[in-house]
């Protein structure tokens, strides 16, 4: 009998509850609010902000402003140094590393044991709970699931705290039964050094039966190329045949896409987008057919948004969820039951849907090209890059874009690093395709384009094979959860990758 048979029944009642988010999403948001808050209310910062006296959402918006990292860091480092009852109940004693703030090269985000549970673990959960209704065939939990993580950093950690990636804190956390079922061996998988990881990890998961995926699709990608390198085989099928699901979240997919699915050519194959950042587990891609994810609300997080032309504004609109619309952009802001409080996360989404609450993730606040006007978001780059791949044959590995203010011949353009896998035919009509793709989805950039006036043609210079990975390498940041920046108006990286390029 299979083991996924026998399992399956028991995520019944917990879908039984998701199907609640089409009818009852207000109220499973504000019994959130009361909880965080109940629970924080004999903190130092729930005292400080009356949470003992909220009663609705307009009690609660009125506690405290908007707060940026920068706000909270300070009740973070006494965290990390062992105080208790600061921002969030107890002492919390796991931090994940995140990239920095501009005054900081990384920040320190704090995870609760209640995070743990309430949310990070519960995502985790709910991604296999969703697609077991969704196929209900599948023999997932008959195999071993490889999941891909980060490390520990001894160099940030305290006597009275742990500070590592996210994923290397819930490996360290992770239920004992939970092990039995996964690969590699938590020592392999908490490894500082990537390549060496990398190794390991292959050499242990090739004799296993591996049925699913979970990781950061490009390095996801990186060891599934070291399977096939010593295992001599042509495709992850022949190493895996009964492998059907990768989780995947961190970065976009879709450049990624036609890589895997050359690499696994099986038609039982699935594909799960997820949104568990390092503040907390936010989406899962409930439905197969749609690309947007569910907003999880009944987890330890309670959202609010901004719109993100309002942003900049003195006193911008902050709305809960019941008051956003489809088809704008949204700043996303959280507040977790890590204690933090009305945080401006630095993501921005649009919703699909508003029955059940479904979104993308269309980029960053600050990872955008708004050099003459154009703005420019990751979500218009995202589309017009595929549409380029897909007219002109070609697949993208890594990407990265920023504004040329001026070339010697006093023009002005978009400058795009790309690292392909499969080379287009013709660069320069690639390079023309995201050009007008770009125009098409962005009526700002259509108009700084207009007669070539403000903008020139974007330049294509591309990348040498590895050119991402080497710049990530050099800056200690191979592995786990560390991206490309994919927009900047800041030269900074670029001219990195260009001199790595020469």
């Amino acid at each position: 009998m299979s083991i996924t048979s026998v399992i399956r029944p028991l995520f019944n009642s917990r879908l039984r509850e998701l199907d609640l988010y089409s009818t009852q999403a207000e109220r499973l948001q504000t019994d959130v609010m009361l909880r965080l808050t109940a629970r924080a209310a004999q903190t130092e910062w729930g005292r400080a902000h009356g949470f003992a006296g909220v009663r609705t959402y307009e009690d609660f918006a009125a506690t405290s402003p908007i707060n940026s990292y920068d706000d909270l860091k300070g009740y973070v480092e006494r965290m990390v140094h062992g105080e208790s009852d600061v921002l969030w109940r107890g002492r919390v004693t796991h931090f994940a590393k995140s990239s920095g703030t501009t005054s900081d090269r990384s920040k320190f985000l704090p995870v609760s044991k209640d995070a743990l549970r309430d949310t990070h673990y519960r995502g985790g959960q709910d991604c296999v709970a969703c697609y077991l209704r969704q196929n209900p065939g599948s023999r997932i939990l008959d195999g071993r699931a490889l999941i891909l993580g980060g490390s520990r950093s001894a160099a940030d950690s305290t006597k009275e705290s742990m500070v590592g990636d996210l994923s290397a804190i819930l490996i360290e956390n992770i239920s004992p039964l939970v092990n039995l079922i996964r690969v590699p061996r938590k020592s392999t998988a908490l490894l500082p050094d990537f390549e060496e990881k990398r190794d390991r990890i292959a050499r242990e998961a090739i004799g296993k039966n591996v049925s699913n995926l979970s990781g950061v699709p490009s390095w996801m990608l990186s060891v599934m190329n070291r399977v096939l390198e010593i295992s001599g085989k042509d495709n992850l099928t022949e190493v895996w045949p009964d492998l059907e699901m990768f989780f995947h979240g961190g970065v976009a997919f879709t450049p990624y896409r036609e890589l895997y699915r050359r690499l696994i050519p099986s038609d039982k194959m699935h594909y799960m987008e997820t949104y568990n950042a390092s503040e907390g587990f936010f989406g899962v891609q409930t439905d197969a057919g749609d690309p947007a994810m569910s907003l999880m609300i009944d987890y330890g997080v309670f959202y609010e948004f901004i719109p993100l032309d309002e942003l900049d504004r003195d006193n911008p609109r902050v709305l809960p969820l019941w008051a956003v619309e489809t088809g704008r952009n949204y700043a996303m802001v959280i507040s977790t039951s890590s204690g933090m409080w009305r945080y401006l996360i630095g993501d921005t989404v649009r919703f699909t849907s508003c029955n059940p609450y479904k979104f993308v993730i269309t980029g960053r606040t600050k990872s955008f090209i708004n050099a003459f006007g154009e703005e420019v978001i990751v979500d218009n780059a995202e589309k017009a890059l595929h549409e380029a791949c897909q007219k002109t044959g070609a697949e993208v590995l890594e990407y990265t874009a920023a504004p040329i203010y001026m070339d010697a011949s006093g023009h002005c353009r978009h400058q795009w690093v790309v690292e392909f896998t499969k080379e287009p035919a013709d660069e320069a009509q690639f390079a023309q395709i995201l050009d007008e793709a770009l125009q098409r989805i962005n009526s700002d950039y259509e108009a700084k384009r207009y007669k070539n006036i403000t903008l020139q043609p974007l330049q294509l210079v591309k990348a040498r094979k590895g050119l991402f990975h080497d710049w990530l390498d050099s800056k200690g940041r191979l592995g786990g959860q560390h991206k490309v920046p994919r927009l900047s108006n800041s030269r900074q990286h670029i001219e990195e990758l260009l001199a790595l390029n020469a």
